[in-house]
């Protein structure tokens, strides 16, 4: 979400926190569960997601999807937000809402297949099976279905997926993931194809081939196991080569999936309509029963939630897309019954942080860093966003849903002082030398928790003594603007979670040095040697000794360098209207599970 925003086991393939957004690995939204569940999630149940993630064979890959049981075709459901959606171009896609919206619109080489229990599975999309790894996984072979086609009838062919993957050099993309990219080309890939495709050269056969119109080839210099996880994120999705518009794309991108966009106003709403060129047997994980979607994205969080409550008119049609229930709200929908009943509610994968901008000079000063930690009242923070039906106070930037998750991870005392110490913050900050009155710029998302949040951000930061500058960003463009090198902002809240289940998919793009470019997801600029030496060589162990590698990196980031201060882990909770049917909570993205909705009564 970026994002963020599995690499081993399993995907939650979306990504940024930000206000309501988050990076999904990803940065991430706001999530919650409804499998049944009556009460807010633990981490006894975040530890399902960190089960394995299976590689589906062809007939795992073969459509139709499994039907859900009782759907009924028809009708339109209403999509509220709060703001547009970040992204329509795949390759621009890192963010939760885009992420939802791209499994109705866009396909790609691979996708998740979950089951009722939440399991997950990697299978062929508009390729035949998850792909076939040879020379020790440094070589992986995709052959691509028979009948699938754009929503013009254009056959979708090996070119296409060059091209989608070759785009993604370009400059014209800049806000999507880089695992592929990097893989193929290194850190610095856009040097191999600094045009993109789009001057009429390619990457060399010897990484990506397409020795005919079924089949594509990709080279590594070393063994990615996890390429046909990276390959189901939003960001690799297909672009037909003969319908990219390059930066126009992302306002009128072509659809693969079982919808296409019949009407888009942008800031203001959206339909889609059903995709008549989309084959369901070409397509083993999503369904097509309504007949479309109709998008508000003027609609407030609270507003969300009292119409939802109310359950009358066009709101029994509707769902949350990646909102969710209001926080000041909360607790009127737990203490209803027809309320609670339509909620979902599950753990996702993001933890929020404050990250200090490393390269502004009020923050270059470790002990600044670790006095502004001590300060923040992690609990207050959790409130704003929902208490404990939203998220839980964290101790480290690893969160509860990846493997080998340490509950007693805790250097900062936050669980022992989740309002904060302020003694503590007032010491160090008296040792640095920093002077009453010192301004910060601190950098916002315009949602209700953002908002909120930075009330209690400038309050708990005035009582150490500094003067903060609370700077509002449109929900739409928060990641894009604190993405940007030379931001003019001292501190800003993010939420970033794992790709798939795999600290490489968190450590790597949030902390990792070499890494550090407009748009990329190392918000805080951090860039120490130590840490980059040891993602390098994690990278390159088996998993067992990897996981200890990963710990010492997580150690240093959090204890000796402090480059984001670990604020809360995220939890999700959703309503729909009560004509939804199928609705429940997705592992894999965190949110309702968008594949499986249905209309009771058309």
């Amino acid at each position: 979400m970026k994002p963020i925003r599995t690499r081993t086991a399993r995907a939650i393939a979306v990504a940024i926190v930000a206000g309501s957004l988050a990076l999904t690995g990803c940065s991430g939204d706001n999530g919650g569960s409804g499998k049944g569940k009556d009460d807010s999630q633990n981490q006894k149940d975040a530890a399902k997601q960190q089960d394995p993630v299976a590689y589906g064979d062809a007939a795992a890959s073969t459509g139709p999807a499994e039907e859900v049981a009782g759907a009924k075709p028809g009708g339109f459901i209403n999509v509220y937000m709060q703001s547009d959606l970040s992204h329509m171009d795949p390759g621009q896609i890192y963010v939760s809402d885009a992420g939802q919206f791209a499994n109705l619109v866009h396909r790609g080489l691979t996708n998740y297949q979950e089951d009722e229990e939440g399991n997950l599975t990697v299978v062929g999309d508009i390729a035949t099976d998850s792909g076939t790894p040879s020379d020790d996984g440094k070589t992986w072979t995709f052959t691509l279905k028979d009948g699938v086609t754009d929503e013009q009838g254009n056959a979708i062919t090996s070119a296409d997926v060059r091209h989608s993957i070759e785009r993604l050099y370009s400059k014209v993309i800049f806000d999507g993931p880089t695992f592929v990219q990097s893989w193929l080309s290194g850190n610095d890939y856009r040097k191999a194809l600094p045009d993109g495709p789009y001057k009429g050269k390619h990457l060399p056969d010897t990484v990506l081939e397409t020795p005919d119109a079924k089949t594509v080839v990709f080279h590594f210099d070393k063994p990615r196991p996890d390429l046909p996880q990276a390959l189901a994120m939003a960001g690799y999705a297909i672009v037909p080569e003969k319908r990219d518009t390059k930066e126009k794309y992302d306002k009128a991108p072509a659809a693969l999936g079982p919808y296409k966009i019949a009407e888009y106003k942008p800031g203001k709403s959206m339909k889609l309509v059903k995709n008549d060129k989309w084959d369901p047997k070409t397509d083993a994980v999503r369904h097509q029963y309504v007949d479309g979607y109709n998008f508000s994205s003027t609609v407030s969080q609270p507003s969300q939630t009292k119409r939802l409550m109310a359950d009358q008119g066009d709101a029994k049609n509707a769902i949350q897309f990646t909102d969710s229930v209001d926080p000041a709200q909360m607790s009127a929908v737990i203490g209803d019954a027809n309320a609670k009943k339509r909620t979902i509610q599950g753990y996702q994968p993001y933890v929020w942080q404050l990250n200090f901008n490393l390269d502004r000079d009020q923050v270059k000063d470790k002990k600044v860093r670790d006095a502004i930690t001590y300060a923040i009242p992690n609990q207050s923070m959790v409130q704003a966003d929902g208490g404990r039906y939203g998220g839980e106070v964290a101790g480290g930037l690893l969160a509860p849903t990846l493997p080998n998750f340490d509950p007693t991870y805790d250097p900062f005392g936050k669980l022992k002082k989740p309002n904060g110490d302020i003694e503590k913050a007032k010491e160090l900050l008296k040792e640095a030398g920093v002077e009453e009155g010192t301004k910060l710029t601190y950098a916002y998302s315009n949602t209700p928790r953002g908002q909120a949040q930075q009330v209690i951000i400038k309050d708990a930061l005035a009582k150490i003594g500094f003067d903060v500058q609370a700077k509002e960003i449109d929900r739409a463009s928060f990641y894009e603007q604190v993405g940007k090198l030379d931001n003019p902002y001292d501190i800003y809240m993010t939420g970033w979670g794992q790709d798939w289940p795999s600290p490489s998919t968190v450590i790597t793009p949030v902390y990792d040095g070499q890494l550090i470019q407009d748009g990329a997801s190392n918000y805080s600029h951090i860039n120490d040697k130590q840490v980059n030496d040891l993602i390098n060589q994690a990278l390159e162990q088996e998993p067992e000794e990897a996981a200890k590698t990963w710990e010492k990196a997580h150690h240093r980031i959090v204890e000796e360098i402090n480059p984001a201060a670990p604020v809360y882990f995220s939890k999700q909770i959703q309503l729909y209207g009560s004509n939804i049917g199928g609705a429940r909570y997705s592992t894999r993205s965190s949110y309702i599970d968008i594949n499986d909705v249905y209309l009771k009564q058309p």
